[in-house]
């Protein structure tokens, strides 16, 4: 499947977030000016997805079972829509 939605480079252009759809779960790459952080979860551990919507932009919000959540910046609106739709998708079959 494998699929791949960056954050907008207007926010942070230097360091976009990252998601990527593997077979067994998803790839979350947060990046800052200094570091990145790697989360992978597997489809069956995720037990929520929230979305904060702004004017121009959305947070999606990843909640693992037994993690902390996983929040990533700057996505648009759409890709935020599909994201959801997508993990959702997985985490019901």
């Amino acid at each position: 499947m494998n699929q791949r939605f960056k954050a907008s480079g207007l926010m942070n252009p230097m360091f976009p977030d990252e998601i990527t759809f593997g077979e067994k779960g998803v790839t979350f790459k947060v990046r800052k000016a200094l570091k990145s952080t790697d989360n992978f979860v597997f489809y069956n551990d995720i037990s929520g997805v929230e979305i904060d919507s702004g004017v121009f932009f959305a947070t999606i919000r990843i909640i693992p079972r037994m993690r902390a959540e996983i929040i990533m910046n700057n996505f648009t609106k759409g890709d935020a829509r599909k994201v959801k739709e997508l993990l959702l998708e997985k985490v019901q079959s």
